[in-house]
């Protein structure tokens, strides 16, 4: 038994929904010049801020819509939901990218990086909207 399931936070239904939801807004997004472009020009400060938004627009969904704003007794549940949720996501793009010969892992690995945290950004969005369409 996992920690996940010991909290009764995620089950494998769960990461099969984020996986269909990030993979609907990645996979578009993946095939754009322009994430590749920008991949190559963003400042790593710029990187970072698109990792905060992404967690916090995850976090403000879930609480919202998941536990409808009650995360008083299930702290744990909710964090550990929100990390599930864009580590997923981030490995949805990882294979994406992969699949697309469009992720330079050896030659350039920080434009890698930003290639996936760039593309996980509307990714997770995607993930957790249909993570939540099934909740309480």
């Amino acid at each position: 038994m996992n920690i996940l399931s010991k909290f009764n936070s995620a089950n494998f239904e769960d990461i099969i929904q984020v996986v269909v939801g990030a993979s609907a807004l990645a996979v578009p997004i993946a095939f754009s010049e322009e994430s590749w472009n920008l991949s190559n020009t963003l400042p790593m400060t710029n990187v970072i801020i698109l990792i905060v938004l992404s967690l916090v627009f995850i976090n403000l969904f879930t609480f919202q819509s998941i536990y409808q704003g009650n995360i008083k007794f299930r702290l744990l549940v909710f964090l550990s939901r929100t990390v599930l949720v864009y580590l997923v996501t981030l490995f949805v793009v990882f294979i994406v990218l992969i699949a697309m010969d469009k992720l330079p892992l050896l030659n350039e690995p920080i434009v890698a990086l930003k290639r996936i945290v760039i593309v996980s950004f509307p990714a997770s969005m995607g993930g957790v909207v249909v993570d939540s369409l099934d909740k309480e």
